[in-house]
């Protein structure tokens, strides 16, 4: 017996559970749900997060950035534990108050300066150090460009391709197909791209590899959603070369480590202090 199609009520109201692996941490409010003050290190650099595709972006500019030499990168990584709400202590909301991972406090400067989302992140720390974005207009431009480009693109991959194939509490025909549609075109759009020049902005290594390869490189190489083979991954060449040559870059091997408490124990750095934590 075919189940009853659903009708949204007239006024949609929070009585329904929403199931999923992360049904608990989604509420249709913002603010903190309790009081906890956020641990503060060393480094003037103060990093609280999770090795999610968003969290590895800050994880890996900063290890790239210490590599390059800028010893002023040094920061302390803080695990946010979000399954378990700790996006939502008063602290975590007075650095961002969406309650989202990752987030950064630069307590360099006076008073201290807080950034929340990945991309604005990867942006100040790009800035402040003067590395990972080209100078010149026409590049910097074009940085930016495939940034944001992520930034708008990757919830269609997340929030829908992923959570409905990997995550929502029962397989749904509709939605699954809507955005692995959409999935495939996106990726179609990096293959092209990549097709014509070695990195996304052209030549140089950036701040937009970083933010779409923490993204799409992973989904690629099968190591989110585990959904390579259903998405023909094999097919985009020119995305599996690029995802494959930064995957071997000792900064992004180094910042994949760090706050991750899953996988093989090697691979797990819940909290980093310093460089030799992940020595």
């Amino acid at each position: 017996m075919s189940k009853a199609p659903y009708v949204p009520p007239q006024v949609w109201k929070n009585d329904a559970p929403s199931g999923g692996q992360f049904a608990s941490i989604n509420r249709p409010t913002a603010g903190p749900t309790h009081e906890k003050t956020l641990p503060v290190g060393k480094h003037p650099l103060q990093l609280y997060s999770l090795a999610t595709p968003n969290g590895v972006k800050v994880t890996i500019v900063l290890e790239e950035l210490l590599a390059l030499g800028h010893r002023d990168a040094e920061y302390d990584a803080w695990l946010i534990r979000i399954n378990e709400g700790d996006q939502f202590s008063s602290g975590f909301v007075e650095i961002n108050p969406n309650s989202k991972i990752p987030a950064l406090l630069d307590r360099s400067v006076e008073p201290p300066v807080r950034v929340f989302e990945s991309g604005s992140i990867l942006l100040y720390l790009a800035e402040k150090f003067g590395a990972l974005l080209p100078k010149d207009l026409a590049g910097r431009t074009e940085t930016l460009n495939w940034l944001f480009w992520q930034m708008g693109a990757a919830p269609y991959l997340g929030g829908g391709f992923g959570h409905f194939y990997a995550y929502a509490p029962e397989k749904l025909e509709y939605p699954i197909n809507r955005f692995t549609m959409e999935t495939k075109r996106q990726l179609d759009v990096l293959n092209r791209r990549l097709g014509e020049s070695a990195y996304l902005a052209g030549d140089s290594y950036t701040i937009a590899d970083i933010a779409v390869w923490s993204w799409y490189g992973q989904l690629v190489r099968n190591t989110v959603y585990s959904a390579a083979e259903f998405l023909s991954a094999q097919d985009y060449t020119h995305v599996q070369r690029w995802a494959e040559d930064i995957a071997q870059r000792p900064a992004v091997v180094r910042g994949m480590r760090v706050n991750r408490t899953w996988g093989d124990e090697e691979s797990q750095v819940a909290e980093r202090h310093q460089a030799a934590d992940l020595d």
